[in-house]
C-alpha cells in the first residue's frame, strides 16, 4: 500500500484523478439500468428511456474540460442542506455535482449554495471561508494551483494570475463557459430570482452573454422540474452568433435549452424580400399593434336578421338585438379574435337553451353543443365573426392602399401608409416577396387570432438591436415567465436601435424589470477599449466609459497606409503576422470588402473561414463582415479601413456605432489599418 503523497499538487491530481473516475461510475450506472420489464404504458417507458438518455449525456466526462476549477476550505462545518448532504470544511467547485461509491461529493456544482462563496468572498467579507483556491490546467492536465488566505491579514491583496491567465485563453473555437472566473458582480445577475426580469446594459467584454447563459443554467439547477415543464429558449441575433455560443451550455451539463434568432420564432412566412430602412423602421414601430389589430377585427359585423333554430316540431328565434349584444359583448372584452369566435356559437346556444327553458324543456349540455352546430348559427358566426388567417390578412393590409388606410386611420400618417405598401405585390400569399419585418407582422396577427404559447424563461441577447414589433415578439414567448434581457445601447445598429432600456421593457411587456450596468471589462484590453470608447459621446452620450481589468501595453496599433492600393496588401500581411501568435485571428472589414479579402487571402495561401465556424489547427482566421461581428471576439484582429465601415451604414451614428462593436472584438490585441482619414471621434 503506498503512503499518502505529501506534494499538494499532486494531492489534487490524486482528487481529480479519484473524480473523473467516480464520474465515470456514476454514468456506467446509469448506462447499466434495465428498463426492460418497467410497468406503465408505452409512453412512459418512452420518456423514462429519454431521461436515463439525457442523464448519460449529461455525465460525459469531457477530456479538455477540467472538471473542477477551484477549492473552498471553510473555517466551520456547513450545514448538510448546503452542502449538498456533505458535513466537511473543504470542497471542490467544478461544472457539475461528482459523488462516491458512498454518495459523498466529491466535486460540488458551480450553482449550489456552498458553491456562492467562491465568487462572492472577500477580504472584507470571507463569508467564513479560510481559504479560496484556484486550479490552473493545461491541455485538460491539472498543472498548478494558488491560493488566497482570506482570513489571514499578513496576506497582501493581489490580483490572481491563474484568475487572469483564465480570462486570457487563446479563443479558439467555439465560446468558452466562464464558470471559473465569474466576478460578483456578474454572479449577483446568474443566481438572481426566477420570478423576475432582469435587463444587462453591458459594455464590450463585460461578459454579459456568458452571465446571460450561465443563468440559464443556474435557473435550471435551481428550478429544474418547472422550467422542464415550461421550456428555457436562448434568443441570438443570428445564426453565425448562436453557433459561436452553441457549446456554452453543453459544457454545464445543459441539453435541452433551445436557441432560435427572432426571425426563426417568427417563421410563418419565407422571407424573400428585404425593406428599405424606413420602410423597416415604420414596421417595426409599436403604432403597427393597433393597425394589426384594427385589421383582425375589421371583419366583425353586426346582424341584420334574427338566428332561427329549428329542433325538431320546435322554432327557436334569437332577435337581431338579443345577437347584437352578444357580439358586442365579446368585441368589447378585448379577448384573443379566435377564443371570441369560438364562444359565440356557445354564447347564441346558450341563449337558445334559455328559452328552452322557457318553454318546460330541460336540456343538459349535449343539446347546447349540438345548437351550437346548428347550421343556422354557423352561418350567423360565418357572417359576423368569419375567420382570419393571419399572413393574408398582412398580405392585404400591404397591398391593399384602402384597406391599410381604413386600419391606420390617425396611427400613420399618408406617407408612412405609402411608405409600408409593396411596390410589386405578390398574386398570392405563397409568392410574396415577404420581407423580416413583414415576418414580424404575421407573428402579431397570429397572436392576436390565438394566444402564443409562453415558455418559462428566454434569454434575449444583443436586444439593443430589436424594434417594438420584434420586442413585442419575443414578450409573447415568456407572458407568463421570466426573461434576462442583455445587450449594449451603444452597439445598436438597425434604423430601430433601442433608444433606452425602459422602452424596450415596456414593449416587451416587462416594464418593472431591473436594470443593471455592467462596465467593468475582462476581455478588451484597456488600451483598447479606451480608444473605442472616444466614440461614445456621439453613439451613446448618457453611458460611461468601460474599464478593463486587462492592462496589455501594446495591444492597440493603428497604422496608415498612404496607397490604397497597398492597403489591401498590408491588411493581408498583419493577418499573416497575427497568426504567429497561439489563438484565434478575425479579420473584420466593410460587409463591401469582404469578396476582396477573399480573394487576397486565396492567393497569399490563407487558409480562412466564416463567422460562427469552429477554427482548428490548420485554420485560425476568420473574414469577419462588419455587419455580423457583434457578440464575436477573437484573440487578435486586423480591421480594415474604419471609413469604409462608417460608410456602409445608411447614416454616420449607425456606422459609428458599427465601427464601435468592429474596435472591441480583440481579447489580445487589435492592428487598425486605414489610408482614408479616421472618424474624428478617434482623433489624431
Amino acid at each position: 500500500m503506498h503512503a499518502p503523497t505529501t506534494d499538494p499538487l499532486q494531492r489534487e491530481r490524486d482528487h481529480l484523478a479519484a473524480s473523473r473516475a467516480a464520474l465515470t461510475a456514476m454514468r456506467e450506472d446509469v448506462e447499466s439500468l434495465d428498463l426492460r420489464d418497467v410497468t406503465g404504458t408505452w409512453v412512459s417507458a418512452a420518456v423514462l428511456q429519454r431521461q436515463v438518455t439525457d442523464r448519460i449525456a449529461a455525465l460525459a466526462d469531457l477530456a479538455h474540460t477540467p472538471l473542477f476549477f477551484g477549492r473552498l476550505d471553510y473555517l466551520h462545518a456547513i450545514s448538510e442542506d448546503l452542502a449538498e448532504g456533505g458535513t466537511g470544511e473543504q470542497f471542490y467547485i467544478g461544472r457539475r455535482h461528482v459523488h462516491d461509491a458512498a454518495g459523498d461529493p466529491m466535486v460540488i456544482d458551480w450553482r449550489a449554495p456552498v458553491s456562492q462563496p467562491f465568487y462572492r468572498a472577500s477580504r472584507t467579507d470571507p463569508l467564513d471561508v479560510e481559504r479560496r483556491r484556484r486550479f490552473g490546467y493545461t491541455g485538460g492536465e491539472l498543472t498548478a494551483y494558488e491560493d488566497e488566505h482570506l482570513t489571514d491579514p499578513a496576506e497582501a491583496d493581489s490580483a490572481s494570475a491563474l484568475l487572469a491567465a483564465e480570462i486570457e485563453k487563446p479563443r479558439v473555437g467555439p465560446m468558452r463557459d466562464i464558470v471559473a472566473t465569474i466576478q460578483p458582480e456578474q454572479d449577483e445577475i446568474v443566481r438572481a430570482e426566477i420570478g423576475g426580469t432582469v435587463c444587462v446594459q453591458g459594455a464590450p467584454g463585460t461578459g454579459k452573454t456568458a452571465v446571460g447563459l450561465h443563468r440559464v443554467a443556474y435557473l435550471l439547477y435551481a428550478h429544474r422540474e418547472r422550467l422542464a415543464r415550461t421550456g428555457t429558449l436562448v434568443i441570438g441575433p443570428n445564426s453565425s452568433f448562436l453557433s459561436y455560443i452553441e457549446q456554452v451550455l453543453p459544457a454545464l451539463g445543459e441539453l435541452d435549452v433551445a436557441q432560435a434568432t427572432v426571425q426563426q420564432l417568427v417563421a410563418h412566412v419565407e422571407v424573400r424580400g428585404e425593406d428599405p430602412s424606413e420602410a423597416a423602421r415604420i414596421k417595426g414601430d409599436a403604432r403597427m399593434a393597433e393597425v394589426l389589430r384594427r385589421a383582425v377585427r375589421s371583419g366583425i359585423t353586426l346582424p341584420t336578421e334574427p338566428c332561427v333554430v329549428v329542433r325538431g316540431s320546435r322554432r327557436y328565434r334569437v332577435p337581431v338585438q338579443e345577437l347584437t349584444g352578444i357580439i358586442e359583448e365579446l368585441a368589447g372584452r378585448e379577448i384573443r379574435y379566435g377564443a371570441a369566435r369560438e364562444a359565440l356559437p356557445q354564447r347564441i346556444a346558450h341563449t337558445v337553451l334559455l328559452k328552452m327553458e322557457q318553454g318546460g324543456e330541460a336540456p343538459d349540455d349535449r343539446v347546447q353543443d349540438a345548437v351550437a352546430r346548428n347550421p343556422q348559427v354557423k352561418a350567423v358566426v360565418k357572417e359576423c365573426w368569419p375567420p382570419v388567417d393571419p399572413a393574408k390578412l398582412v398580405h392585404r393590409l400591404l397591398t391593399d392602399a384602402a384597406f391599410l388606410a381604413e386600419c391606420a386611420q390617425g396611427v400613420l400618417d399618408a406617407g408612412e401608409q405609402a411608405a409600408i405598401l409593396w411596390t410589386k405585390p405578390g398574386r398570392s400569399v405563397k409568392t410574396a416577396r415577404w420581407t423580416a419585418a413583414d415576418a414580424v407582422l404575421v407573428d402579431e396577427a397570429t397572436d392576436l387570432v390565438q394566444r402564443t404559447s409562453s415558455l418559462g424563461h428566454v434569454v434575449l441577447d444583443e436586444a439593443q438591436d430589436l424594434s417594438p414589433m420584434q420586442y413585442r415578439a419575443v414578450g409573447r414567448r415568456c407572458t407568463t415567465g421570466s426573461a434576462t434581457v442583455l445587450g449594449d445601447l451603444a452597439q445598436g445598429t438597425t434604423p430601430w436601435a433601442t433608444a433606452s432600456w425602459q422602452d424596450a421593457l415596456h414593449h416587451l411587456g416587462k416594464a418593472g424589470a431591473h436594470v443593471e450596468e455592467l462596465t467593468k471589462g475582462f476581455r478588451v484590453p484597456e488600451e483598447v477599449i479606451a480608444y473605442a470608447s472616444r466614440l461614445l459621446p456621439a453613439i451613446a452620450p448618457g453611458l460611461a466609459p468601460a474599464t478593463s481589468i486587462r492592462d496589455l501595453p501594446g495591444s492597440l496599433a493603428v497604422r496608415h497606409v498612404p496607397s490604397p492600393d497597398d492597403l489591401v496588401e498590408s491588411v493581408v500581411e498583419a493577418c499573416r503576422l497575427a497568426l504567429g501568435h497561439e489563438g484565434s485571428t478575425g479579420l473584420i472589414a466593410a460587409d463591401a470588402r469582404i469578396p476582396l479579402f477573399a480573394e487576397a487571402l486565396t492567393a497569399a495561401g490563407l487558409a480562412f473561414l466564416a463567422p460562427g465556424t469552429e477554427t482548428s489547427a490548420e485554420a485560425r482566421l476568420t473574414l469577419v463582415p462588419a455587419s455580423l461581428a457583434k457578440g464575436l471576439e477573437y484573440d487578435y484582429v486586423v480591421l480594415d479601413e474604419p471609413a469604409a465601415v462608417v460608410a456602409g451604414e445608411p447614416d454616420e451614428r449607425t456606422g459609428l456605432r458599427r465601427l464601435y462593436v468592429a474596435l472591441t472584438r480583440a481579447v489580445s490585441g487589435l492592428q487598425l489599418l486605414h489610408s482614408e482619414a479616421l472618424p474624428v471621434q478617434l482623433g489624431a
